[in-house]
C-alpha cells in the first residue's frame, strides 16, 4: 500500500471514529432566568399496537416533543406578543410606556397594560412574571435601577387592573442583560428598552 492509499485510509478511519456533536446555533438568544419554554411531555406510544403500520424489523424513534412559538409584532414595533405551548409574553416598547429615561407612566400605558390584563384573566393565570430591560448605553447600574423602577410601575398597574389577591408576581430589573436586538443600532437599542409581562397558558 503507497503512502498516499495509507493516508486516505487513516483519515477515513479517524472521520468513522470521530463522535458526532449535537449541533447548536452560536447565536441563540439568552432569556431570564426560570423563562425557558418547556415542552409537555410526549404522548405515550405503545409499540406493539396492532394499528402501527411499521416495516418488519422497524422500531419506533424516541418520542420528542417540539416547543412551537408563535410571535405576532404591531407594525410599529410597539409591542410584541409571543405565545409557546406553555406560557405567553408581551414585550411592550419602554417609548410607549415612559418618557425618555423615566419611570413615570404616560398617558397610552394604562390601556396597553389593561389589554395584557384582560388576556391574562382569559388564560386564569396566577403567576405573572414582569421584567424590566434597558439598551447599554450609560451605566449598567442606572440601567438596573431603571429597569427595575419601570418593572414596579407596570406591576403597580397591572395589579390594580386584575385586583386579585390570588395572583402572584415576580418583579425584575435586568437593566442591559437579555438583548433581544443588536445595541450597536437605534433600531436595535429601541427594542432592548423594553417590560416583559410573562405568564402560563391556561392547563399550564
Amino acid at each position: 500500500m503507497n503512502h498516499a492509499r495509507l493516508a486516505a485510509t487513516l483519515t477515513a478511519s479517524v472521520l468513522l471514529l470521530t463522535p458526532a456533536l449535537p449541533a447548536h446555533a452560536d447565536d441563540a438568544p439568552s432569556v431570564p432566568p426560570g423563562t425557558e419554554a418547556t415542552a409537555s411531555p410526549p404522548t405515550e406510544v405503545d409499540p406493539n399496537d396492532p394499528d402501527l403500520k411499521l416495516p418488519e424489523g422497524a422500531t419506533l424513534a424516541r418520542p420528542k416533543v417540539l416547543d412551537i412559538k408563535s410571535v405576532v409584532e404591531d407594525q410599529s414595533g410597539d409591542e410584541r406578543r409571543e405565545d409557546t405551548n406553555v406560557d405567553v409574553k408581551f414585550a411592550l416598547q419602554a417609548e410607549v410606556l415612559f418618557g425618555k429615561d423615566s419611570a413615570r407612566l404616560g398617558g397610552e400605558a394604562t390601556s396597553r397594560i389593561a389589554g395584557i390584563a384582560e388576556e391574562i384573566k382569559a388564560q386564569n393565570a396566577t403567576r405573572i412574571r414582569v421584567f424590566g430591560f434597558t439598551d447599554d448605553l450609560g451605566s449598567a447600574a442606572h440601567g438596573d435601577v431603571l429597569s427595575k423602577k419601570r418593572a414596579n410601575a407596570v406591576h403597580d398597574v397591572l395589579s390594580q387592573a386584575l385586583n386579585d389577591a390570588g395572583i402572584t408576581y415576580e418583579v425584575r430589573g435586568y437593566g442591559e442583560q437579555y438583548p433581544i436586538a443588536d445595541n450597536s443600532t437605534e433600531a436595535g437599542r429601541k427594542k432592548n428598552r423594553r417590560v416583559e409581562v410573562s405568564f402560563p397558558r391556561s392547563g399550564s
